[in-house]
Parts: C-alpha cells; sequence; structure tokens
C-alpha cells in the first residue's frame, strides 16, 4: 500500500494536532471524521478536505475504506471504540489515557490480542525530538542504571473546563491529563520497570478559579464556570522492583508564581534535565560535566512531536515498523493512576 485512508473519531481541539500532522504526511489520506456534533465534524471535514463525516462511530467503522483510526474523543469512550475499531479490523491511534479503568485497560488489550491489529496510544512525549537524542545517551549506557526520577507540571489557572472538568468523562483532572504523560515519559526512560507501589494525593482546595480576571488560559469548547468535579493537583510516589523511585505533581489550579515544567532522570553515571530543556549531566577526569546538545528542538514541541508520532503510526501501518507505545504500556499508566487516585482516596499506600 501506498496510501493510508484514515478516519479520525472525535473532533475537539486535540483532533487538530493529528488532522493537521495527517495532512502533512504524504502517505495519509484523512478519508472520514466523526463527532456528535455534526457541525463541527463539518466545519473540519471543509478544512481539511474530508469527503465523509459521520454522528456515529460505528457508521465510520463500517466504511471499509478507512483503514486506520485516531481516537480523539473523551476518556470514558476509548475502550468501547477501541474496541469496535480493533474488530472491525482498523488500526488505532488511541489518545491518552488508554481508557479510564483497569478493568477497561484490560479488556482492550484482549481485543488487540484477539485480532492482531496495530494498536498505539498517544503518548506524544515520547516522540519529541529531544528524547530521541536522550535515548540514544541512554541506550549506550552513558547515564548508566536510572534509579531516580522526578515530574512536575505545574498550571497555576489551567483547568479547561468542560468534559476535562467531568470526572464522569475524563476519570480525573491533572493527575489523568497531563500527569499520565510525564509519569510515562519517565517510566520509559527508565527502562519500563515493574511497579510494587504507589503512594498519592490529590486536592481540590480551589476548583476551576473561574473568578479569575486579567488571565487568559485555554478552555474547552464545552466550558462551563460553574461545573467542576475533579482535583486541582496530585502527587505520587512510584517504587519499582529494582529500587528506582519517581515522584510526580501536577496541577491544574494552584497558588504559584508562574507555570512550570521540570522532568530530570538520574543514574548512576549520570543524569538528564528534560524540561525546561535537554541538558545532560556526567563525570569526564574526574570533573563535572554539563552537556548541552545542540538540537532544533531542546525541549518538547508539541507540532514536532504530533508529526512524529503520525509519521511513525502511518509508517507502522502501511511498512509494520514495532510499535513504539503499545497497548500493555496503556495498561501500566491505568493501573499506576489508577493507583494514586486509589491511595489518595484510602489514605494509604497501594501494593502491586
Amino acid at each position: 500500500m501506498s496510501e493510508l485512508y484514515i478516519g479520525v473519531i472525535g473532533a475537539g481541539s486535540i483532533s487538530e494536532a493529528h488532522l493537521a500532522a495527517y495532512q502533512a504526511n504524504p502517505q495519509a489520506r484523512l478519508h472520514a471524521i466523526c463527532d456528535l456534533n455534526e457541525e463541527r465534524a463539518r466545519k473540519l471535514a471543509a478544512k481539511y478536505e474530508i469527503p465523509h463525516v459521520y454522528t456515529n462511530f460505528h457508521d465510520l467503522l463500517a466504511n471499509s475504506e478507512v483503514q486506520a483510526v485516531s481516537i480523539c474523543t473523551w476518556n470514558n469512550s476509548h475502550a468501547a471504540i477501541s474496541i469496535a475499531a480493533l474488530d472491525a479490523g482498523k488500526d488505532v491511534l488511541c489518545e491518552k489515557p488508554l481508557c479510564m479503568t483497569v478493568e477497561e485497560a484490560l479488556q482492550v488489550q484482549q481485543a488487540v490480542e484477539r485480532t492482531g491489529r496495530r494498536f498505539e496510544v498517544g503518548y506524544v512525549r515520547r516522540h519529541a525530538s529531544s528524547i530521541g537524542v536522550l535515548k540514544k545517551y541512554l541506550d549506550a549506557g552513558d547515564l548508566g542504571s536510572i534509579y531516580y526520577a522526578k515530574a512536575s507540571l505545574i498550571r497555576r489557572l489551567g483547568n479547561p473546563g468542560g468534559w476535562f472538568a467531568d470526572k464522569a468523562r475524563s476519570g480525573g483532572g491533572p493527575l489523568i491529563d497531563i500527569g499520565v504523560h510525564v509519569i510515562d515519559l519517565c517510566w520509559y526512560l527508565m527502562g519500563r520497570p515493574k511497579v510494587v507501589s504507589v503512594s498519592g494525593n490529590t486536592y481540590a482546595k480551589l476548583g476551576n478559579r473561574s473568578n479569575i480576571e486579567n488571565y487568559a488560559f485555554y478552555q474547552a469548547a464545552d466550558y462551563d464556570a460553574s461545573f467542576n468535579t475533579v482535583e486541582d493537583m496530585a502527587n505520587a510516589l512510584i517504587r519499582f522492583e529494582n529500587g528506582a523511585s519517581l515522584m510526580v505533581d501536577v496541577s491544574f489550579s494552584l497558588h504559584a508564581k508562574q507555570n512550570s515544567a521540570l522532568i530530570n532522570i538520574y543514574g548512576d553515571k549520570g543524569g538528564a534535565e528534560i524540561e525546561p530543556e535537554l541538558s545532560i549531566v556526567t563525570e569526564q577526569h574526574n570533573t563535572i560535566v554539563n552537556i548541552s546538545p545542540q538540537i532544533t528542538a531542546p525541549s518538547f514541541d508539541f507540532a514536532e512531536s504530533f508529526q512524529n508520532e503520525i509519521n511513525h503510526f502511518v509508517a507502522g501501518c502501511l511498512n509494520g515498523v514495532p510499535v513504539f507505545s503499545p497497548v500493555e504500556d496503556g495498561v501500566e499508566m491505568i493501573k499506576i493512576l489508577n493507583a494514586v487516585y486509589e491511595s489518595a482516596a484510602e489514605g494509604r499506600e497501594i501494593r502491586f
């Protein structure tokens, strides 16, 4: 096959990252789009010259010309749509998180194994060019064994509202929305060690802070200032079987001076600062040395990383390159996220 016919399910804000990247890939052809809001779907269909518009994802999946789909819907529908797409013979790229519960995650994994179709979880930060550079250092053993990582994504005022603020549709707040990205990234760079325990806290002290004036922030299409059922912030300590550990904290709302992104990993031969930009620390000739790789995008570049992710998915569907973010990794992340929420609710450490 020289071209891959794509269907995109869900026409919310994240779908445009997928649509633009598919449009820029010469081997992808946008063929169908689906959304419960027909007007929104038709608007994107016109913008990206997509011939088929649906309001029911089953109808899109029934289109025999569609070979692969991107799932860009609410978190609570990821599992059902993924399973239906796999059973319809489609390859699947599912936005993170894989789903909302461990039971759902295992059902998706069973569907992948049953159908033999390609399935990728949308962990877009893995596809950043800076991570590709760092991975070469890690694979060469330059940093040694990674035994500690810490990650922090802080928004001082960043609850998008709408479905993001509705626990029934999202599964939670910043932990499941942005925390999943950095937990997965650190876990991936640490070598995907087996989790043995999770201790977490969640806080709902500030709400969506819709009273704030004179400070602009992203709002979902269905933003409702009066509605919010998710946490403001979460933190966790995750321990692994090999003795390594990961500390993480994330927020939608926090009395912080500014937004910040800090991600670091530490090994017995060296360490790396990933955000705000890639820097490697090691020792040479009994001297501490800071290495600043000269790369075009030293930090996470949203558009570039999505393009890399889509290019990889298309190449995988057409040419069979190895899956980069397999369903098993999605299952593991859901186990971790659920354990953080369970630990916070019960006030105890969760053992695996």
